[in-house]
């Protein structure tokens, strides 16, 4: 058979005739189009049984069947040989062969290049199983002749340019009918469903799915394994720690606590130790040794006879080990970070703990401070214990004091107490030694407060006492008109926070030892100070005014002449030209915007000395007129006030996520800052709770009652 043709009514394309390329590809493909219509619809194919309506064409192909498949070899080598030896070397030649002319001409050949940059590239993308399955199964059911006749077709449709596809494909579509083209529509849409985000590079990807949230990211790490090993990698949840850990999301408002402080401080420790003390100290300073060996005593050395028998090359082995360990610390994936702090999290929001109650005082709890595993407490009782939160016993008491301890405060090396019996001491607290007595107070000891070097005590005999404890110096600081319950001291801007059952707090300069900011508010007598941290903002609702119930606090600003000024609400609210008001310290109309008008606010001192750091913007006090009240230091405004008690508040604590807060009422409350609202009460105590502390994952309260509630938010499996 010298010529083939597809129609009386089409042009006729003579395989003998020297036709160009394209076009002889075309007639064939057309011819071969039109065979496998009749092959399919012989075999009673679905697609052409709905088609009610064939050509006279078609009838003819019917009758004879076998035409195409039937085509010599002659006829193959000269239609689909040359073809395919024309365009095959330029798709499937490796890049640098010199038969490969496309990319001999490139300077700089690319195999990464998608179709999108290279359009004659061929676009590469997984084969579905299934399918290639399916049309394997239904290439088995022809016969040898039809097998050899489609596989031609697609070998010549592989082998096509870009150009020549788009024309293939137009002359194929503009013979189907309806069943056809609604056929290759439902599998244009499964083909068109890219899985992008493997398509994509590595570094693409991974930005996307830093936008998502953790739900959805959780549930991206179930697609596939590529998208797992993606959604799990450090550069994304290294992002999602950055925005929940230790803070508020502002998107999303979900926090997560800081986790392992302890293990940070030690860690910190070790390494300068290490590197500044004797090599054989190393491996005793490490807390898991220490635990570890059951031959190390209290004082952090072995029996001597056995520091003698040991051999000195296994000696300078465990060093090394130990070194090695300090230097090379056990890592962790920022998603198991992440997950820890929020199973803690979601613990907090869902009231999930354990409850723990501690009893051994004889009197009632007035104060406790809580850091990582220990807990201190001080009772009227007179006496400090130190207790092991682990195990939930008392490891240590320190008698002293011969009336009730009102406050304390400790660290890693010393424990700071302040007691009725006008005194305060310093103790070492892993020992139970009394180190140091103050009686500088001529009557009791309410509130006691270090950083640093600098010790601030408040009492009932209405100053603030300064210890400098580098100098040896002392100075009192005067000017509240009843007892001093809080004090608060900041080294770095050298300022101290006071509070006062004359219902004011006090902002104090250490440098001059004058009074920067007075701030009024509440009804009754003040009894706490918490500082919030530096990271804490306000809502922007807050900044942009105070509300309606916040109108009548004031604050009275001392400048270097000493005369005071109103605060803005009370300047709004009075609007009177004998308002007083010091020219040192204006308040402004709204909002300082920058550093320098802030800084401007704190006085001459701070104004002067642009280097000096500013004191803590944002703090919070309780008051036994059953309200907490957020205050902006810098401007005196009384931001928030927050409601919930039925009696006066007697203690707050509080982070970056949460405040608590404990009152004559029994319960203890935990409050969300940035918007003042009430997430949970606890409840429990017999008696009013005086004292509350707060950790990451732990919440404990002390009341009259004798009694210390720990909650602890840890997940079961720790």
């Amino acid at each position: 058979m010298d010529s083939y043709h597809l129609a009386p009514s089409r042009p006729t394309a003579s395989f003998g005739h020297d036709h160009d390329a394209p076009l002889q590809h075309g007639t064939l493909m057309n011819s071969y189009s039109h065979h496998n219509n009749h092959s399919r619809e012989t075999d009673s194919d679905p697609t052409d049984q709905n088609c009610d309506r064939k050509r006279p064409e078609q009838q003819a192909r019917l009758r004879s069947r076998n035409s195409v498949t039937n085509m010599s070899s002659v006829l193959m080598s000269k239609t689909v040989t040359p073809f395919l030896r024309e365009h095959i070397p330029s798709l499937y030649a490796p890049i640098g062969k010199p038969g490969n002319q496309e990319t001999a001409r490139a300077e700089n050949p690319n195999s990464k290049y998608c179709y999108r940059h290279h359009p004659d590239s061929k676009c590469r993308r997984a084969a579905d199983k299934a399918k290639m399955v399916m049309i394997q199964s239904e290439l088995d059911k022809l016969t040898s002749a039809d097998q050899q006749a489609v596989t031609h077709v697609w070998s010549l449709f592989s082998a096509a340019p870009a150009r020549h596809r788009d024309l293939m494909l137009q002359g194929i579509l503009s013979q189907l009918c309806f069943p056809q083209l609604s056929f290759v529509s439902r599998e244009v849409n499964e083909a068109l469903k890219i899985d992008f985000i493997s398509a994509l590079p590595v570094e693409l990807a991974q930005k996307v799915l830093c936008y998502l949230d953790t739900v959805s990211l959780t549930k991206a790490a179930q697609v596939s394994q590529r998208w797992r090993t993606l959604a799990d990698s450090d550069a994304v949840w290294v992002r999602m720690c950055e925005q929940h850990v230790n803070r508020k999301c502002t998107k999303c408002g979900w926090g997560l606590p800081l986790l392992e402080r302890k293990k940070l401080r030690n860690y910190t420790r070790q390494r300068q130790l290490a590197k500044g003390g004797p090599q054989g100290r190393v491996m005793e300073l490490a807390d898991s040794h220490d635990s570890q060996d059951q031959s190390v005593n209290q004082h952090g050395k072995r029996p001597a006879a056995e520091a003698e028998e040991e051999d000195p090359v296994k000696k300078r082995q465990c060093i090394a080990e130990a070194s090695k360990a300090l230097t090379q610390p056990k890592t962790r994936s920022w998603k198991a970070v992440y997950r820890d702090r929020w199973q803690v999290s979601y613990n907090w929001k869902n009231s999930r703990y354990k409850l723990s109650v501690l009893k051994g005082h004889e009197n009632g709890v007035t104060c406790l401070q809580l850091d990582d595993n220990i807990l201190a407490t001080g009772s009227y009782d007179t006496t400090i214990k130190i207790w092991n939160i682990e195990t939930e016993e008392c490891i240590r008491t320190l008698v002293g004091h011969t009336a009730g301890i009102r406050a304390l405060q400790f660290d890693d090396s010393k424990l700071i107490s302040g007691s009725l019996d006008h005194t305060i001491k310093v103790w070492n607290w892993h020992t139970g030694e009394c180190l140091s007595t103050f009686a500088a107070h001529t009557d009791s000891v309410i509130s006691v407060h270090f950083d640093g070097h600098l010790l601030a005590s408040g009492s009932s005999d209405k100053t603030v006492k300064i210890f400098d404890f580098n100098s040896k110096e002392t100075y009192c600081l005067k000017g509240h008109s009843d007892w001093v319950n809080s004090t608060h001291v900041d080294i770095k801007s050298r300022t101290v926070f006071s509070a006062s059952d004359d219902t004011t707090i006090r902002l104090w300069d250490l440098d001059t030892r004058q009074v920067i900011r007075t701030y009024e508010g509440h009804v009754g007598h003040v009894q706490q100070v918490l500082i919030l941290p530096p990271e804490y903002e306000p809502d922007e609702e807050v900044l942009n005014g105070a509300s309606q119930d916040n109108q009548d606090a004031m604050s009275v600003s001392s400048g270097g002449s000493g005369s005071p000024s109103m605060s803005h609400a009370q300047i709004e609210r009075a609007g009177s030209p004998g308002s007083h008001s010091s020219s040192h310290n204006p308040l402004p109309s709204s909002l300082p915007s920058g550093d320098e008008d802030v800084r401007h606010l704190y006085g001459s001192a701070f104004a002067a000395d642009e280097s000096r750091p500013l004191p803590p913007r944002y703090f919070m006090t309780g008051g036994l007129d059953s309200t907490m009240r957020l205050w902006d230091s810098a401007t005196g405004r009384c931001l928030r006030t927050l409601f919930g008690h039925l009696e006066g508040v007697w203690s707050l604590a509080g982070d970056t996520i949460r405040v608590i807060s404990g009152a004559n009422d029994g319960m203890v409350k935990t409050w969300e800052p940035r918007s003042g609202k009430c997430d949970a009460t606890y409840t429990g105590h017999c008696g009013p709770v005086t004292c509350v502390g707060l950790s990451d994952s732990l919440m404990a309260s002390g009341s009259e009652d004798g009694t210390i509630r720990l909650h602890s938010f840890k997940p079961c499996r720790q």
